[in-house]
């Protein structure tokens, strides 16, 4: 168990090229693991205790408690890199990571009953608003069941997600809920046919307290005295880190696939296969798909850099472009590592090619909600054409 509290002047903070090499060389054995890792259905502690050591947890996590206190673009770096091993790995690492972020955002009792006795302790979320809360005095009362908490198994706190509601039932905000593992029961009903390793299992509480201070508002942004790294949307980070995760299983099915033809013959010919114009036209436009989605990732955590470095909130404007750039960008690797799968004939449908695991792994993260390419589309046309936007997700509903 490492101290609880750290002075600034004590921590080490590596460099973001850094922490990307470290990913880097973890790539090939978690690449390795992969099967593995798929069929236990989810990740093993020696992987995520890997991650610790590494630094990774510690990115976001604040100085104040032994964290790196970065910008989120290094963590969004990092998982690019760890994508391209084992997607499960990665995701888990996304997941249970951008947690130590949100507590920037959060009264600093909550980080205090986290990580006062044990700065290293991890956090699991479901942010579904599928149960119910009721208030009561100090407090929240939490019941009901939520689906897909990847990495729950190695969560010793879990945030949940629900919603706020006036008297007449309308809900008014949306609120993370940070809850102790005593209070959930994990229940495993992760069956899925990609990124089954991430033991995205649902949690189940029948009846919490919840302190006022260990709640969030996810939809509330205005400009505070927090530091400059925790100024950004929480749905900015949130969307943009499992965009960035995405990028990395993208970049794995093209690594996979370039050594795979580089060495590959036509059965009828006897012709190398990296000379055909067809495997090189789609190995470039996968190629131009994911670098441009990358490039596009990169420019948005410079921006708002520059807007929350000068103490300023992002704008709505700015921010509802933004979410569908982070939306595409799971469809766009989606339709690269698809056009690549085309390329692989009969070859690409054994379970012992593991350009099949990138292709079911990321369809499913493309079908995650922070990548909803349709409905954010959706939402920036009304936004241009009449000023309408979507309920509960950039600001709280005006009450008149």
């Amino acid at each position: 168990m490492s101290t609880a509290v750290l002075t600034q002047s004590t921590i080490e903070i590596p460099t973001c090229e850094e922490l990307v090499a470290r990913a880097a060389a973890m790539v090939p054995g978690l690449r390795a693991r992969a099967d593995e890792i798929e069929q236990a259905r989810k990740v093993p502690k020696d992987v995520i205790e890997m991650f610790r050591q590494a630094g990774f947890f510690r990115i976001l996590q604040p100085r104040q408690y032994g964290g790196w206190e970065m910008n989120p673009g290094v963590f969004m770096r990092v998982l690019s890199e760890l994508g391209r091993g084992c997607c499960a790995s990665a995701w888990n690492m996304m997941i249970l990571g951008v947690h130590n972020w949100e507590f920037g955002l959060m009264d600093d009792r909550a980080a205090r009953d986290v990580w006062g006795k044990n700065n290293e302790a991890i956090i699991a979320s479901s942010y579904p608003p599928m149960g119910e809360m009721t208030k009561v005095e100090g407090g929240w009362r939490l019941k009901g069941r939520w689906p897909t908490s990847s990495g729950s198994d190695h969560g010793e706190w879990a945030f949940i997600g629900a919603l706020e509601k006036d008297g007449n039932g309308v809900p008014i905000d949306r609120h993370a809920l940070l809850v102790h593992r005593d209070d959930y029961e994990i229940i495993d009903d992760w069956f899925t046919f990609g990124l089954a390793g991430t033991g995205s299992k649902s949690l189940l509480i029948k009846d919490a307290f919840i302190p006022d201070h260990r709640t969030h508002s996810m939809i509330d942004y205005k400009l505070d005295d927090r530091p400059t790294n925790y100024l950004f949307p929480f749905a900015m980070i949130f969307y943009s880190s499992v965009s960035a995760v995405t990028l990395g299983f993208a970049q794995g099915a093209i690594d996979v696939f370039i050594e795979q033809m580089q060495v590959r013959v036509d059965n009828g010919s006897g012709a190398a296969t990296r000379l055909s114009p067809y495997v090189k036209d789609r190995l470039a436009n996968a190629v131009a798909k994911v670098r441009s989605s990358r490039a596009r990732m990169e420019q948005m955590i410079a921006h708002c850099t520059q807007i929350v470095e000068r103490r300023e909130l992002v704008s709505i404007d700015d921010r509802i472009h933004y979410m569908l750039d982070m939306a595409r960008i799971g469809r766009e690797c989606e339709e690269a590592v698809l056009t690549l799968y085309k390329c692989t004939g009969a070859r690409g449908v054994y379970r012992s090619n593991p350009i099949q695991r990138y292709l079911r792994d990321v369809l499913v993260a493309a079908n995650h909600i922070t990548q909803d390419a349709d409905n954010n589309a959706g939402a920036l046309g009304g936004y241009l054409l009449s000023g309408e936007l979507p309920p509960l997700l950039y600001e709280k509903p005006k009450r008149g």
